[in-house]
């Protein structure tokens, strides 16, 4: 079986798209391989800067030949269909066979299709592979239609086996396949051929290239930390900037180099955001000083002076930038230590959402609702009002305007340069967190106060002006802040029931005079208000100061039922999408899909720490035979039960008497149940799951005992009555824990 090797040499591609390239590469040819019939044994595929490389072995040398036989007309059908049925297999009517069916004799066609050489077909996919390969981003180039990430140079592309390496012929856009390729650009730019993939492999390494991305990242790490540990210093870690960085070498040298000491005092933020969006720096940090005193960068040749000219000319560099963000950072110190007002009226003019107002609205709406979240979370309503005031102040700063990344994290420098509580200026810092779900989570109680806040804001308002998650669609990241929300609050473990914090801000926005006119105008014909009043807002659509005065008119005189039902509906819709997001959430925590379902149908489903602990109780216990068993026997008691009630017409839920009991089964279920319900209504009031759990699962063997020697619906009425009875006390038992009958299996 023969071994085959691909390159595709081109200039150099960018190195976001290396790894999504080569999945790319390695799904579309071995697919196509597989579709055209052949088979083979492993696959693997590398990326350079200049190269993507696939190397496939075990290749079978030939597709297989299939014989088909396909069934046509009857012998006696009409000649227009005969004639259809031999265009459609292309042959002739001398090479149809007849044979008998049950309705008669019937045509058949035997179509053989001859196996192709592997070398056939690897021409054919790859060529179709070259053409329809999916960048993000390709271009043209010369007087060809090929495009390509960047202009592509040669095509390797060998076959071999015991007999040696053949190259398969191909042509695209004047670009033959061959066996050869090149090494490092500088340092080994001459062509060279191969023979196969360790032939391959082994000249580019002493070509200076590096053909494994791994390979790559790995020797960076290593040599990195051994430059800093010689100067006592650690290399922060940033996996991104490392694949980033392995995608733009083929031969790494890391070089060290040392900040100068004018910069020392910049936030290790700043530096380490500098460094790594302009140069692509690692940082060094001092583990004794916790500051970042060095850097390491990865020049792509090894120099005769050992990379002291290319270390020269990027400190040159780094200076330069760095003095750039040292102006800034000093400018915007003043200015924090004048109180930032200049700022705070700059975030007037800024629209946050054309229907939500400007950054000033938004903000003077965080610090209301984290003035009301505070108490809640044990935070201080002063501190968390001051902080939510100041936390965006940081968004009109010349460094946040050079760094988007570093907002929060510098208003947390400014807020402490302002006079600033600790307290308030980490709250600054910490409240767009968590950003994802794997991001820390604040704990500090003004932190998340103000966090809890910001994301309710935003998902409110939103929902209020129906701007919601679509499908895969979700331009404001509303998911991403439900999901903050729900970490938030499970973190503080305090009863946060969700429709309290909703309700209040989402009526909030339902009056806002953000709201556009032509929606106002729309929900005002929906409220009883003076007709006066709307020929008020009719007579001044156009003048927005008139307008504002009518709008402040319609909120004073709106009828407060009617709004609040509106705002109740948008409060339970964002509440059962937050109801979503914990599902999602549960499951990645191993919580069964139906057990949450289970937990959510029952009251006080606003309060996701009360529902995780409920969920996480009930999974425990279904985990054990005991809760499986219970559970089957509370299903099978709510299916009789049921089934009852609407046949009858009647519900049983009260009545059952020990006094009708026949068997020793029934009184002992009422002995257990007179035993298990104040158990359970004791543990749930307290909260206590598990012991809820423990009080119902004792259930368990009287439940089986019952239905194992009781007979439900006997001819007896009162017997039948009296035994329905007792199995709503058994439903009722299970719902003050959860809707049993939603749990699968």
């Amino acid at each position: 079986m023969p071994d085959l090797l691909i390159e595709l040499f081109s200039e150099e591609i960018p190195a976001r798209m290396q790894a999504r390239a080569r999945e790319d590469l390695k799904k579309l040819m071995t697919d196509g391989l597989v579709e055209a019939g052949l088979t083979y044994g492993s696959a693997g595929a590398f990326s350079t800067p200049r190269r993507l490389t696939l190397t496939i072995e075990g290749l079978s040398a030939n597709s297989p030949t299939t014989r088909e036989e396909r069934k046509g007309p009857r012998t006696d059908a009409p000649d227009a269909a005969l004639e259809g049925f031999l265009r459609s297999t292309g042959l002739s009517k001398d090479q149809l066979e007849a044979r008998d069916d049950k309705k008669g004799q019937v045509w058949f066609a035997t179509l053989t299709k001859p196996g192709r050489a592997a070398a056939e077909i690897v021409a054919e996919v790859l060529d179709r592979t070259i053409r329809d390969f999916p960048w993000a981003k390709s271009m043209r180039w010369g007087a060809g239609n090929l495009r390509w990430v960047r202009p592509l140079h040669s095509i390797l592309c060998i076959l071999t086996d015991e007999a040696g390496a053949n190259v398969v012929p191909l042509e695209i856009e004047g670009i033959a396949t061959g066996n050869t390729t090149r090494g490092h650009r500088f340092m080994a730019p001459d062509a060279f051929t191969v023979s196969g993939f360790d032939d391959y492999a082994a000249k580019l390494r002493r070509a200076r290239v590096m053909l494994d991305p791994a390979e790559r990242e790995a020797a960076i790490r290593q040599e990195a930390e051994s430059l800093a540990f010689a100067r006592g210093w650690e290399i922060v870690p940033d996996d991104g900037l490392m694949a980033e960085v392995a995608g733009l070498v083929e031969w790494p040298v890391p070089l060290m180099g040392v900040i100068e000491d004018r910069f020392l005092d910049l936030p290790p933020e700043v530096l380490q955001t500098s460094m790594k969006e302009h140069q692509k720096f690692f940082s060094a940090r001092n583990p004794k000083t916790g500051r970042i005193e060095g850097f390491v960068t990865i020049a792509n040749i090894d120099t005769p002076d050992d990379g002291a000219t290319i270390l020269a000319g990027n400190q040159r560099v780094l200076a330069a930038r760095l003095s750039d963000a040292a102006f800034f950072y000093e400018n915007d110190l003043r200015e924090a230590k004048a109180g930032m007002d200049h700022w705070a009226e700059g975030l007037k003019s800024v629209t946050f959402h054309n229907k939500l107002g400007s950054q000033a609205d938004r903000i003077a709406r965080i610090a209301a609702l984290a003035r009301e979240i505070a108490p809640l979370v044990g935070a201080d309503p002063n501190q968390a009002e001051e902080a939510a005031r100041i936390a965006k102040l940081d968004l009109r700063s010349a460094m946040v305007g050079e760094f988007p990344e570093l907002q929060g994290t510098m208003g947390r420098y400014y807020a402490l340069a302002a006079g600033k509580p600790e307290a308030v200026a980490d709250a600054a810092r910490d409240h767009y967190s968590p950003l994802g779900p794997s991001d820390e989570v604040p704990t500090a109680p003004v932190s998340v106060a103000v966090a809890l806040a910001d994301k309710i804001d935003t998902l409110t308002g939103f929902w209020a002006i129906d701007e919601k998650p679509t499908g895969s669609k979700d331009p404001f990241a509303l998911r991403r802040a439900a999901l903050g929300v729900i970490r938030l609050v499970l973190q503080s473990e305090k009863s946060l029931p969700v429709s309290d914090m909703t309700l209040k801000p989402i009526i909030d926005h339902v009056v806002s005079k953000s709201v556009r006119e032509n929606e106002f105008l729309s929900y005002a014909k929906s409220i009883p208000v003076p007709d006066d009043l709307k020929l008020k807002i009719a007579k001044f659509s156009l003048e927005a100061e008139s307008l504002s005065k009518a709008l402040d008119q319609l909120a004073s005189d709106r009828d407060e039922g009617i709004l609040s039902d509106r705002a109740i509906k948008i409060s339970m819709d964002l509440l059962s999408f937050l109801h979503d997001r914990l599902k999602v959430y549960l499951r990645d925590q191993g919580i069964r899909h139906d057990i949450i379902d289970a937990v959510l149908a029952q009251p006080g489903n606003d309060d996701l720490v009360l529902v995780v602990s409920r969920a996480t109780a009930l999974n425990d216990m279904l985990k054990t035979e005991d809760g499986k068993n219970l559970t089957q026997g509370l299903k099978r008691a709510g299916n009789i039960l049921g089934q009852a009630e609407e046949k009858d017409g009647v519900e049983y839920s009260f009545g059952a008497d020990v006094k009708f009991a026949e068997t020793d089964e029934e009184r002992a279920l009422f002995a257990a149940l007179d035993t298990a319900e104040p158990a359970i209504r004791q543990a749930v009031a307290a909260e206590d799951f598990p012991a809820a759990m423990s009080a119902i699962a004792a259930l368990r063997g009287p439940i089986d005992a019952f239905f194992e020697a009781v007979q439900v619906n006997t001819d007896s009425q009162v017997l039948r009555r009296n035994r329905l009875n007792l199995l709503s006390r058994i439903r009722e038992a299970g719902r003050q824990i959860a809707d049993f009958t939603r749990i699968e299996g």
